[in-house]
């Protein structure tokens, strides 16, 4: 690791701070009239999740850490969480449930995401934009109700739920985002 001053950390690094591991969220320049610039950067812990802000000087420090991304398949869920295999080695490994959270719900089985490592340990799944998932279970639309914005719930192939608009039915491919669970669209074969 590397110790990096304030004007050179960027969006997206990775710093450890106090043992723990945090991605770059936001980084803000601020001048005040007198005295030296400072810089506001927004954190989020890759162990947690939670998100706290720093506030350093111009000549401050940290501590840098490099992270590696990797393609790999998931597999399966069993006791010690959800198995991933790194598609160059084929090398197995668990990624914990407090890591991987609610992101699973976007993942099938058999489908390839990038999972990122901090010495050779796995430490968050990346995900795209938006995923196609196929709809298991909808409710039935009501006839009148189907050209408004009216929305109901529907199950997810992975078991996520979420709203849709009426016109869904079992068996369509919908396209959701995964920053917010909002549909995008469905999707044509």
């Amino acid at each position: 690791m590397a110790k990096m001053r304030a004007p050179e950390i960027k969006t997206g690094m990775a710093l450890e701070i106090d043992g723990d591991l945090f991605l770059v969220v936001t980084r803000d320049h601020v001048t005040p009239g007198k005295g030296q610039a400072l810089y506001h950067f927004l954190l989020r812990s890759l162990k947690t999740g939670s998100q706290k802000p720093l506030r350093m000087g111009s000549n401050d420090s940290a501590e840098v850490a490099y992270l590696e991304r990797k393609k790999c398949q998931y597999l399966y869920k069993d006791a010690h969480g959800y198995v991933f295999m790194d598609e160059q080695t084929y090398e197995q490994f668990p990624l914990n449930e407090n890591l991987a959270g609610e992101q699973m719900g976007f993942i099938t089985e058999n489908s390839t995401a990038d999972v990122t490592f901090y010495n050779e340990t796995p430490v968050s799944v990346d995900l795209p934009a938006s995923v196609v998932l196929e709809v298991i279970e909808a409710e039935e639309a009501i006839r009148g109700n189907t050209a408004t914005n009216v929305t109901k719930n529907a199950k997810l192939e992975t078991g996520m739920e979420v709203k849709v608009p009426m016109h869904i039915k079992v068996g369509d491919k919908v396209k959701i985002s995964t920053a917010d669970k909002s549909f995008q669209g469905r999707v044509n074969d």
